[in-house]
């Protein structure tokens, strides 16, 4: 699999495209929701139950799998998606977000991030040139550089070292993955993207953007939104930072996962997404429906036989009623969250499939429309 020609655009509506991208194991549509698989798997879900809900592409975490099993062993089984029975397209990220969220235990410097593991203290060291290795022997399709995700609130200084830092590990990133795929044998030689940074000040996204994009990576992702700002800061810099990004290439927004926030996304042309929000949600309590976050542990639904969503036709839906998922969830049962995930996982497929169906039709913005008053007009209890 070679870098050249990842996006083909199917169509156009408005701002909003609709596309595919190839990987070496197989294509996924866009614009894409990826269910992310911190240590290797999809929290309460198998392969089988992904492909059911129709994800095409699932993340996984670079921090989690290098400290457990360890990058060799899951090279030794064949890359990502031979050791988890997933068989398709799989993304990693660099593991920049999780050391960096570990600040009270990491320490940052040109060179790169030397952290404690969470695990059993034990000290490593992530540089661009690590972060790399460890990528390559995990065997994802797509891997992301290591950059630099300042917190929010961040002061401009903060911000400008940030993005500094960004492209200076991109630069070593790419010159490092150019190294290994001219040693790999195998043909199935993942695709680097770049990450822009900059907090929330336009000018900093400006360079970051044009810093990473000068790099010419196959495709670009958007990192340091859905921190703690805003929705309108991150719809501001969203909006002001995609103008830059190549029309060509994929342009992917990281960690977002509001239904609202994809839809909104979608309108300025993203076609990648991920966020570990519906899974995680759902093991807690709360589900997404058409009319609504749908919060099922709570008391009001102890005797209620409708089905987390009525407007669903996931086999969940068809079968199981909210006074059953929620007694589950009382009685902490395994199946509660298994049942609940499926949902989640379901609704944003679907959500997706929906979100293509309507570029195609060139009626996204009235998809959008419709969407929203029903979902934001809908029970939130």
């Amino acid at each position: 699999m070679t870098d050249s020609n990842l996006l083909r655009l199917k169509t156009t509506d408005g701002l909003a495209r609709r596309g595919e991208i190839k990987t070496g194991h197989g294509i996924f549509q866009t614009p894409a929701f990826m269910p992310v698989g911190t240590s290797g798997a999809v929290k309460a879900m198998t392969s089988l139950d992904l492909e059911e809900c129709g994800a095409e592409m699932i993340l996984g975490n670079t921090y989690h799998l290098y400290l457990r099993p360890g990058t060799e062993i899951v090279k030794s089984q064949g890359g990502l998606a031979a050791f988890n029975g997933w068989n398709k397209p799989t993304l990693t990220d660099s593991g920049g977000f999780q050391v960096f969220s570990l600040k009270d235990i990491s320490n940052i410097s040109d060179d790169g991030v030397e952290f404690q593991s969470h695990y059993d203290g034990s000290r490593h060291l992530f540089t661009p040139e690590k972060v790399m290795e460890i990528e390559h022997d995990i065997g994802a399709d797509i891997i992301m550089a290591f950059d630099q995700c300042v917190p929010y609130p961040a002061n401009d200084k903060l911000a400008a070292e940030g993005v500094r830092r960004t492209y200076d590990w991109a630069v070593r990133c790419k010159e490092q993955h150019q190294r290994l795929l001219e040693w790999r044998s195998s043909e199935n030689k993942p695709s680097l993207f770049g990450i822009v940074q900059g907090s929330v000040y336009k000018d900093l996204r400006t360079l970051s953007a044009e810093q990473i994009v000068s790099l010419d990576f196959p495709g670009n992702a958007i990192g340091g939104l859905s921190v703690g700002e805003t929705k309108g800061e991150m719809e501001e810099m969203l909006a002001h930072t995609i103008q830059y990004l190549p029309e060509l290439k994929p342009r992917y927004l990281m960690g977002v996962g509001y239904p609202e926030d994809l839809l909104m996304a979608v309108s300025y042309g993203v076609d990648m997404f991920d966020c570990v929000l519906p899974t995680r949600n759902a093991r807690t309590g709360s589900v997404f429906t058409s009319d609504g976050p749908l919060v099922y542990r709570n008391a009001v639904y102890a005797n209620d036989s409708r089905p987390l969503d009525p407007n669903c036709d996931c086999k969940v839906c068809q079968r199981y009623s909210r006074s059953y998922l929620r007694h589950m969830y009382n009685q902490s049962e395994i199946t509660g969250m298994v049942l609940a995930t499926y949902h989640s996982t379901y609704f944003f497929q679907n959500l997706m499939r929906q979100i293509r169906t309507s570029i195609e039709n060139k009626s996204f913005k009235a998809f959008r429309q419709d969407f929203l008053e029903r979902y934001n007009a809908g029970e939130s209890v």
